[in-house]
Parts: C-alpha cells; sequence; structure tokens
C-alpha cells in the first residue's frame, strides 16, 4: 500500500525490453535508504518490486525491476525512456503518517493532460479520463496521477460527451510543493499520466451490483 506522498524523483537510467517484459533500471537516493530485495516501490504510482540494488559511495544508486506485458501496455511504462523523471514512493509501513489517501499502485487507466492553468500561487490542471472511469472520480475526492495523492477540484458531468477528446475530465490543484517536488509540475499538455481511482467507490458498486 501507498499514500501518494511522493518521497523523491528518480531517474530511469536504463531500460532493457525483452519482448513481452521489460528491466528498468532507476537511479534514486531516499528509496534506497532501507531498501532490501523483494520490497514494494511505485513507480509513477505503479507498484513494482525491488530485484536488485547497486548502491553508489555518493549515497545514490540504482535499483532495478522487473516490468510484465501487462503493466507496460496497461500504464505509462510502456513509453517511458531512458533519461525520463519518475516519482518514487515506498510502501507504507505501520508507522507511517497517513498524509495522502490509501493506495496500491495499480494503475486503473492512463488519462492525458488536456490544459494548464496557472495561478499566482498554484496551477489548475485539466485531465483527460479513459472512458469507464468517470462515474469513480467525484468532486472533493482523491485520485493519484502519477503516484500523486490529488484532491479533485472539478470534474465533468458523466452526460456530457463534449468535454475532451477522452469524453470526460477532471481537475485538480497543485500547489507549489506538488509543482517541485513530483513530475507533474513538468507535464506538458498532451502526455499521458497514469491514473488510480479510489478503490472504495470500485468496492461499493461491486457491492451494490451483487445486491441488484
Amino acid at each position: 500500500m501507498f499514500t501518494g506522498i511522493v518521497e523523491e524523483v528518480g531517474t530511469l537510467a536504463a531500460r532493457r525490453d525483452q519482448g513481452d517484459s521489460a528491466v528498468l533500471s532507476i537511479r534514486a537516493s531516499t528509496v534506497l535508504t532501507d531498501v532490501s530485495l523483494g520490497d514494494s516501490i511505485a513507480v509513477n504510482g505503479v507498484c513494482l518490486t525491488v530485484t536488485g540494488v547497486q548502491p553508489d559511495a555518493d549515497g545514490t544508486g540504482i535499483w532495478t525491476t522487473d516490468v510484465m506485458a501487462e503493466t507496460l501496455s496497461r500504464s505509462s511504462l510502456g513509453a517511458v525512456a531512458e533519461g525520463a523523471p519518475v516519482n518514487l514512493e515506498r510502501a507504507v509501513s505501520p508507522q507511517t503518517r497517513l498524509g495522502g489517501h490509501m493506495m496500491q499502485g495499480h494503475v486503473d487507466g492512463v488519462g492525458s493532460i488536456v490544459s494548464r492553468t496557472p495561478a499566482e500561487h498554484w496551477e489548475v490542471v485539466r485531465i483527460g479520463l479513459p472512458a469507464g472511469l468517470g462515474r469513480y472520480v467525484v468532486e472533493k475526492g482523491s485520485i493519484a496521477v502519477d503516484g500523486v495523492s490529488l484532491t479533485v477540484s472539478a470534474v465533468s458531468a458523466l452526460d456530457d460527451a463534449v468535454t475532451s477528446e477522452t469524453g470526460h475530465w477532471f481537475e485538480v490543484s497543485l500547489i507549489p510543493t506538488t509543482l517541485r517536488e513530483t513530475t507533474l509540475g513538468a507535464r506538458a499538455t498532451g502526455e499521458t499520466v497514469n491514473l488510480e481511482v479510489d478503490v472504495i467507490a470500485k468496492y461499493v458498486e461491486r457491492l451494490l451490483g451483487a445486491r441488484s
């Protein structure tokens, strides 16, 4: 489990594609302070398993992870290139403060940046929603964007078909810390982002469907 509070921005140092999978090597520092093989680290919101660690003398290092075809096809990791910055967060521990919201690191879909509207001290970002996810997103609710826990500030109506090229959208307001300390500050219009909706909404839908 994760909370969506990004600990650092790492760099994809190397990528080795293997047909139906890929091996990613990621340079980092903070998330490697107490890492062990088999630990979970979220990369742009995708829960991945540490398969190797190569520490450097300066306190940084490179950790590796295997990414299967399912993950590559259902998240933006399928297109992430060497040198790209990535949001990193270690799995929560029993002592972790829940500063964001409970996340699984299981991407529900890939959205795209529709627009960015700067304000004096923050920025409003509109993101297109893939078909089928709109019903899980509500104003003032939580959503993970590239592994960052955010509060939805506005959302399109479910019956509004003329909103974006994907049909529906939501907006988030990014504070200076988020713009500075995560990759969302540099995401340009048209770029893709990983989305994970609140798992509670999916469970409620499933339970109500079973009752009916």
